[in-house]
């Protein structure tokens, strides 16, 4: 953004493919103001969220609803290799983003892999996704996609992906916003994915205690006994601890094993 020499009150901000315009400082600064307190409100509204999923559900909703432009949003996540839209507003996204993964190209796969932001304002004459664009522009109706790279943690990130059936419906304010709430949202899908696997794995701890307790109880065996047994259950069905942990509280014992005999 460049100043106007000798002038307080205007700035040059550097078009977006065309040339520099006068911008009244103050309407610059109004609409940084309304950025932020957009942004602010939409990170107080997913710290309000209760689970993982309707914090994905709520910045789908809150994409929709705050960008210019966004008629349909979705999230996609890439965990353990695999890529999925956990949460999507419409059938239109769900359809689009799945033959984005069938035919390994598109927008939102850009973003993931490599760019920090993606748009196309006329999906169907762009020549970046040769096989998926046409059948998206004539199939689905998209006509202008935003995709904005969600970097949640080392091993789990994605896109948040916003579809219009409009051409050139994303302006350079809606890839500012879309950038800023992305950042936003990315630290929120992080915090409410840690605090489900906390959560998880102190309700899987709480139910192999009840186990261990159970067999205890009814064998006659020790704590390290009981866990030792259990484990070697595990190992020996193939079962993954907590699954037999569950089936021991729901039939009180032990797959697999006779019935204690009474001394």
């Amino acid at each position: 953004m460049i100043t106007e020499p000798g002038t307080s009150g205007t700035v040059r901000p550097q078009g977006v493919g065309g040339p520099l315009t006068d911008v009244p400082l103050a309407e610059l600064m109004a609409e940084e103001a309304t950025v932020a307190g957009l942004i602010a409100e939409a990170a107080r509204t997913l710290a309000d969220e209760p689970t993982l999923q309707q914090t994905l559900d709520r910045v789908v909703e809150l994409a929709v609803s705050m960008v210019d432009g966004c008629e349909s949003a979705g999230i996609s996540l890439v965990t353990r290799r695999k890529i999925e839209s956990p949460s999507v507003s419409d059938p239109l996204v769900a359809r689009g983003d799945a033959l984005q993964y069938e035919l390994d190209e598109g927008p939102c796969l850009d973003a993931i892999r490599e760019h920090a932001l993606v748009e196309s304002g006329d999906v169907a004459a762009d020549p970046r996704w040769p096989r998926w664009a046409p059948r998206a522009a004539a199939d689905l109706g998209v006509r202008s996609m935003l995709c904005v790279q969600l970097y949640t943690s080392a091993n789990a990130h994605g896109a948040l992906n916003m579809y219009a059936t409009t051409r050139d419906a994303f302006g350079p304010d809606s890839h500012h916003l879309a950038s800023t709430f992305a950042a936003v949202a990315a630290a929120a899908i992080s915090a409410a994915r840690t605090e489900e696997q906390l959560q998880s794995a102190v309700q899987t701890r709480t139910l192999i205690g009840q186990a261990q307790g159970i067999v205890m109880e009814r064998y006659s065996l020790t704590a390290a006994r009981a866990f030792a047994v259990m484990s070697r259950v595990s190992q020996d069905a193939n079962i993954k601890m907590v699954d037999l942990a569950r089936e021991i509280v729901d039939t009180r014992r032990i797959p697999g094993v006779g019935e204690a005999r009474d001394d």
